[in-house]
């Protein structure tokens, strides 16, 4: 009866799922191509394709995961589409055996007939991950190219409009379409013509101080304050003062002849004004004495009231004139002065010394550049061998030789951004060890998720690498692994994944290269778990996933 049936359908197979620990899995809607034609039993009795994550009823049918949840919404009492029977939920389970005999059936590559590899369904998405035929988008910022993955590294290298290259001038990595943009406004070191029209070339950077000593620049003669008025270009200038120095010292010899008249004029009227006022002066001197003797004469007498304002009228006068006197001697004492040459040429000599000290100092200033440059080269050597030498001792220091990882990832947040962005779309563990002389191991992580788990799940693979001692080590790397995201509360509700080491995979013979293809789980954990606050998977924006290698079996050198 359907009262009898659990009311939470898809918590029950979600239950069931968890369970698992085969990490292989394919993508449901993908159009494969069996090597051999799929049998009835592998099919889905209700939507007819290969049965994905296969589920059994009571009357004995196979469905998807999912053709199940339908059925169910579809009617509150579903029936199989086969027999008509009632579907009784409680019946249902999750029919494991199916499964794996389905993730070993072989398919063709989808890029056949270009890749002829037959790989089983199960390791079907790992294929994609190396096929060299398979369709990717070109991974530099802008490029929308899709390029086959065999092509690609030539694409990135040689074809890509995006891709960076090094200025031919000054060095700095530029976008490729952006280089001739770059060179023209931005390029410091880009080589341009002079704007004066002379043959040279110079470095955009130092133009203003090329102009300041360029030949072909017009430039105004020296002697312009002695009358001459010509413009001549900067590299014809002391031809110039070559062919004109007759003339130019007519000039000067001329302007110094009328400062001499202008000096003589000056000193003739102040001869004169010397004169008047000595004149003025013995004028005074008279008037005082006249003063004197009417006063002895007359006394107190009426008319001496009228001799004294006469005076006094004269007086003022002859003061008035002795104020205007000393004001035309001051004025020519400050004629005088501006006309005085030597302190204009000892402003000369003082300048000309200034410049001689200046191209000393520049050329010490060069000898102590080249040497700054210099030490400035040693000392980023240093540096770069010190943030060398750090890197391998804290590698050191953190590295596990017991099989075990714990690997810590903080700032999740701007590390899974980045991957959202295509930036940087994986990013791996320090190196560990099964034992000193063990198998070099690592795991790589998609915080974005990679295949089958993209933009929806975390994906976590395991990394066999090439190590110093594999020559010695027994090859393919035969050993049970396990996965596990660590639930940080203390309640240990960690997140599980294990499996075996297929000894018929690429991913776990000897390395070739620094490292074989990643192996493991691209739908690890969903990013609503883990994001959820509800659990505790995340603190402080950081998460840990653990990594243990069964050491069970394996001998230690």
């Amino acid at each position: 009866m359907a009262c009898d049936e659990p009311a939470d359908l898809s918590g029950i197979l979600m239950r069931q799922n968890s369970a698992s620990t085969n990490s292989l899995d394919f993508e449901p809607d993908a159009d494969y191509k069996f090597v051999e034609s799929l049998e009835e039993r592998y099919k889905c009795a209700y939507c007819h394709l290969v049965l994905r994550n296969p589920h059994q009823t009571g009357c004995g049918h196979r469905f998807c995961q999912q053709c199940i949840l339908a059925l169910r919404e579809l009617n509150a009492v579903p029936t199989c589409p086969v027999d008509k029977e009632t579907i009784k939920m409680h019946e249902v389970f999750k029919d494991n055996c199916c499964k794996r005999e389905i993730l070993n059936l072989h398919v063709f590559c989808k890029n056949f007939p270009d890749c002829n590899s037959k790989v089983i369904l199960g390791r079907y998405q790992e294929h994609l991950q190396q096929c060299l035929f398979e369709s990717m988008q070109c991974t530099n910022d802008g490029c929308q190219d899709q390029i086959l993955r065999k092509d690609l590294k030539e694409h990135l290298s040689q074809h890509c409009k995006f891709r960076e290259e090094m200025c031919q001038y000054c060095n700095t990595y530029v976008v490729l379409i952006n280089i001739k943009n770059h060179e023209k406004n931005d390029c410091p070191d880009y080589p341009v013509p002079c704007l004066q029209n002379c043959s040279q070339i110079i470095l955009k950077k130092e133009i203003e101080k090329h102009h300041a000593v360029c030949p072909e620049a017009e430039v105004d003669c020296p002697y312009k304050q002695y009358g001459c008025h010509v413009k001549v270009k900067r590299g014809k200038l002391a031809e110039h003062e070559n062919n004109a120095l007759r003339e130019h010292m007519l000039q000067i010899l001329d302007k110094n002849s009328r400062l001499e008249e202008q000096i003589s004029d000056l000193y003739k009227s102040l001869e004169c004004k010397e004169i008047k006022i000595q004149q003025l002066a013995d004028a005074i001197k008279k008037c005082e004495k006249e003063f004197r003797q009417y006063t002895q004469l007359f006394g107190n007498n009426s008319n001496l009231m009228v001799s004294t304002q006469a005076l006094a009228s004269h007086l003022d006068k002859s003061a008035r004139l002795e104020s205007q006197v000393k004001q035309l001697i001051q004025m020519a004492n400050q004629q005088q002065s501006k006309l005085d040459l030597r302190p204009l040429f000892d402003t000369i000599e003082n300048v000309k010394q200034k410049i001689a000290l200046m191209e000393t100092y520049d050329q010490r200033l060069v000898v102590l550049e080249d040497q700054s440059s210099k030490h400035d080269l040693q000392i980023n050597i240093h540096k770069a061998q010190l943030n060398k030498n750090e890197e391998r001792f804290k590698l050191l220091e953190g590295t596990c030789y017991n099989g075990k990882l714990i690997w810590k990832i903080t700032d999740y947040k701007m590390k899974k951004k980045e991957a959202v962005e295509g930036r940087v779309l994986s990013i791996a563990s320090q190196p560990f060890y099964t034992s000193r002389c063990g198998y070099r191991l690592c795991a790589r992580a998609y915080l974005n998720g990679d295949g089958s788990g993209k933009g929806t799940h975390i994906s976590l693979y395991f990394v066999v690498m090439r190590g110093e001692f594999d020559s010695l080590l027994l090859w393919p790397f035969k050993q049970k692994v396990t996965l596990m995201l660590l639930d940080q509360s203390g309640k240990k509700n960690h997140i599980v994944e294990v499996f075996r080491a297929d000894p018929n995979s690429s991913s776990f013979k000897r390395p070739d290269g620094e490292m074989n293809i990643a192996s493991g789980c691209p739908r690890f954990v969903p990013h609503t778990v883990l994001e959820n606050t509800k659990n505790t998977y995340i603190r402080d924006d950081t998460l840990f996933l653990k990594v243990v290698v069964d050491l069970t079996d394996l001998e230690e050198l």
